[in-house]
């Protein structure tokens, strides 16, 4: 492969629904659940559905019109598979660089580290708490998504003992780490159908590390810290032998060494995204847990903040797998609420169900309230009634994903939508009051909605942190 063939034109606007239109069967058979093979394309082309969802270019006539189209669609960042079953993580898949441009898919993975120089204890305690961690947050459970095994001992009988160990107590994806063939072998052997990452390939051991990958059916790191000349050419040389599941790893460094890492990040993003470079076109690999090599005499609560601080970074700065070692609250949480902003769809607000929702033990005094779908203001105002363990209806009004005051602002939520809301809850054959709650940043629609619903309005908090204060001093005194 010549360095003219490492590029490739990429750019998510660069393609069309008509580019994809003139490679369909353009039958209109409807098979795909669309109108017409236009609007099929349309979708396609936002990455809606899979062209997979055509039977017709499926068949063996259109073979070569469907490679064609797999090649237009294919991503700037490779997808790759690592693990099996259920929990098999996916990386890479990007398709531009920033986030406005389209969306980002395939949240970057989180991975905590054990090594084969732990107690037996202390690595199951790290399985188990890798495994549990879960929080709530706007209607996602976020979750750690790996583990990575490392060999600290350079031993192949301890690190296969201890990849046995961890295989045996999870059935998270797993990734390999020594530089060491001899060791990294002895681990596949403990989970041979595991297809773990491993980590890593370098210009010394590329060649044993490949026939591993191959053996084994595997994804391979290919590392070169702070080298991309090196690491482009480690990933040409890697491909010609025939492994194509490779995931980049430029090097993490904390400290002074901070700045390159970042740049190294970011070029190689760049490279692929904006250059059509497909020798890079690979997902990235960060170590955010360097800074616990680097951290000297400094105490753990310093090592720990800036691992915390160095993952976000990466976060950011288009890292797909992270692997970190702190299993702390307060250094994982930041990260995984971080990595779930970043990987929201901007096209889509984030929006939940529109409807009544029913809070503790309801009758026909309860309050009513009302709040817009905005997913993080329906999940704030439920969790604070329920924190106040406060008793009502809450109805939510289809606002378009949008929050309260902008709603308002933006004629998404006015006394006509709040009028049709009371009426398709069904709430009125559930109370025999006709009092409404209305959120206080939405006051001035008061006497529309009164006019329209035939419903008193009272004005509530404009925090819904204030509902629990506000129901016991005006509710009751209302009812």
């Amino acid at each position: 492969m010549s360095e003219r063939e490492g590029k490739r034109k990429v750019g998510i606007r660069e393609l069309s629904p008509i580019d994809v239109y003139k490679l369909l069967p353009r039958t209109n058979c409807k098979e795909c659940g669309e109108e017409n093979c236009m609007a099929f394309a349309t979708k396609v082309v936002n990455r809606e559905v899979p062209i997979e969802k055509c039977p017709p270019l499926l068949k063996k006539e259109h073979e070569k019109a469907y490679k064609q189209l797999k090649e237009m669609l294919k991503p700037a960042v490779k997808e790759v598979v690592v693990g099996v079953g259920d929990r098999a993580v996916k990386i890479g898949g990007k398709l531009v660089m920033y986030r406005h441009e389209f969306t980002y898919f395939n949240p970057t993975a989180v991975a905590i580290d054990v090594t084969d120089e732990m107690s037996e204890e202390d690595v199951l305690d790290r399985i188990k708490r890798t495994g549990q961690f879960s929080f709530e947050y706007i209607g996602q459970t976020l979750k750690l998504d790996m583990i990575a095994v490392r060999s600290t001992s350079n031993d192949p009988e301890k690190f296969r003992t201890t990849v046995k160990r961890v295989a045996e107590n999870t059935n998270l994806p797993l990734i390999l780490c020594s530089l060491n063939p001899t060791v990294l072998e002895a681990g596949l052997m403990a989970a041979p159908k595991s297809k773990p990452l491993l980590y890593a390939a370098t210009k010394d051991n590329w060649k044993e590390m490949a026939e591993l990958a191959l053996m084994y059916d595997c994804s391979l790191t290919v590392l070169a810290p702070n080298n991309l000349k090196l690491l482009r050419s480690l990933t040409k040389t890697l491909l010609e032998y025939g492994v194509e599941d490779l995931v980049l790893d430029p090097g993490t460094f904390s400290g002074d060494g901070l700045g390159d890492t970042l740049n190294n990040f970011t070029m190689i993003r760049r490279a692929a995204c904006k250059g059509g470079d497909e020798l890079l076109g690979f997902p990235t690999i960060g170590v955010p847990m360097v800074a616990w090599m680097e951290r000297g005499e400094a105490p753990e609560e310093v090592a720990k903040w800036r691992e915390a601080y160095l993952a976000a970074m990466l976060v950011v700065r288009f890292a797909d797998v992270i692997i970190m070692h702190s299993c702390d609250g307060w250094t994982l949480l930041p990260n995984v609420v971080l990595r779930q902003n970043i990987y929201t769809d901007p096209r889509k607000p984030v929006a939940v169900e529109p409807g009544l929702r029913v809070f503790g033990t309801v009758d026909e005094n309860s309050p009513v309230m009302m709040t817009t779908n905005f997913a993080l203001t329906y999940y704030t105002v439920a969790s604070d009634i329920e924190s106040g363990k406060v008793s009502g209806y809450l109805i939510v009004v289809d606002t378009e994903g949008i929050a309260v005051d902008s709603a308002v602002a933006g004629r998404k939520l006015t006394a006509e939508t709040a009028a049709e809301a009371i009426k398709e809850s069904g709430v009125e054959s559930k109370v025999k009051h006709r009092k409404l709650i209305i959120p206080g940043k939405a006051a001035r629609l008061s006497g529309e909605i009164e006019e329209l619903s035939g419903w008193q309005v009272l004005v509530g908090p404009r925090d819904s942190s204030d509902i629990p204060k506000f129901l016991q001093e005006k509710w009751q005194s209302k009812t």
